[in-house]
C-alpha cells in the first residue's frame, strides 16, 4: 500500500461506518422500501452519488447492515453460551443474550428482526442465508438437550425465537429483566417436555 493509499484508507473506512450507521437507522425506523439512497446519503452528510463509491445499491447496503447486525448478535450469543456447561444452562444463556441484544433497541438489532428477506427480493437469498447461519446456533443448542421422545426440536426452537423476537412488542422495562424472562421461558419448556403432567 502506498503512503497516499494508507492515508486515504482510514477516512474511507470511517465513511463506510457512517453510511452503515445511517442506513441502519433509516431501515430500522422507516423500513427498507420507504428509505431512499438520498435519505441515507443526507444523514451521512454526503451527496447521493458519493454513496455509490462504497455500495453499488440500496440492496447491497441493506446486506452490509444485516451482516453487521447478525455479527453483533451472534457474538453476544456465542460469548454467553460458552460460559455454561449444562445444555439447558447454555440455552438459557443464549436466550438471555439474544433477548438483551434485541431489546437494546440498537438500529442493527431492529433491522435483523424487522426487515424481512422478502422486503429486498434481490438479496433475499443472502439475507435468508445469514438468518439461517445465525439460527444454526439455536439448532445446535436444542439438539444438545436430552429430550424425551417424541420431541419436536424444530418447533421448540421456533417457539423460543419467535417469543424472544416478539418481545419488542410486549416487553416493559419496569417488568422482569431479560435474564429472568429467558430463565422462565427455558424452564417452562423444560418442565413441559420432561414433566408434561405438571403443566396441564
Amino acid at each position: 500500500m502506498t503512503e497516499q493509499a494508507a492515508l486515504r484508507a482510514p477516512r474511507q473506512d470511517n465513511r463506510r461506518r457512517q453510511l452503515l450507521a445511517a442506513a441502519a437507522r433509516r431501515f430500522a425506523h422507516q423500513g427498507f422500501r420507504a428509505t431512499t439512497i438520498r435519505d441515507i446519503a443526507g444523514d451521512a452528510g454526503m451527496l447521493p452519488g458519493s454513496l455509490y463509491y462504497h455500495f453499488a445499491s440500496k440492496n447491497d447496503l441493506l446486506l452490509a447492515v444485516y451482516e453487521e447486525g447478525v455479527r453483533r448478535i451472534a457474538a453476544n450469543v456465542d460469548r454467553a453460551a460458552a460460559g455454561a456447561a449444562d445444555p439447558w444452562a447454555r440455552l438459557e444463556a443464549a436466550c438471555t443474550a439474544h433477548l438483551e441484544t434485541v431489546l437494546d433497541r440498537s438500529d442493527y438489532a431492529q433491522v435483523i428482526v424487522r426487515v424481512l428477506p422478502q422486503d429486498a427480493q434481490k438479496v433475499s437469498d443472502r439475507l435468508i442465508a445469514l438468518r439461517d447461519e445465525y439460527e444454526g446456533r439455536f439448532v445446535r443448542l436444542v439438539d444438545d438437550l436430552a429430550l424425551p421422545n417424541p420431541s419436536d426440536r424444530r418447533n421448540l426452537r421456533l417457539l423460543l425465537l419467535g417469543a424472544l423476537n416478539w418481545s419488542q412488542v410486549w416487553y416493559r422495562p419496569a417488568g422482569d429483566t431479560p435474564s429472568a424472562i429467558a430463565r422462565q421461558f427455558t424452564r417452562y419448556f423444560r418442565r413441559a417436555l420432561e414433566r408434561p403432567e405438571e403443566v396441564r
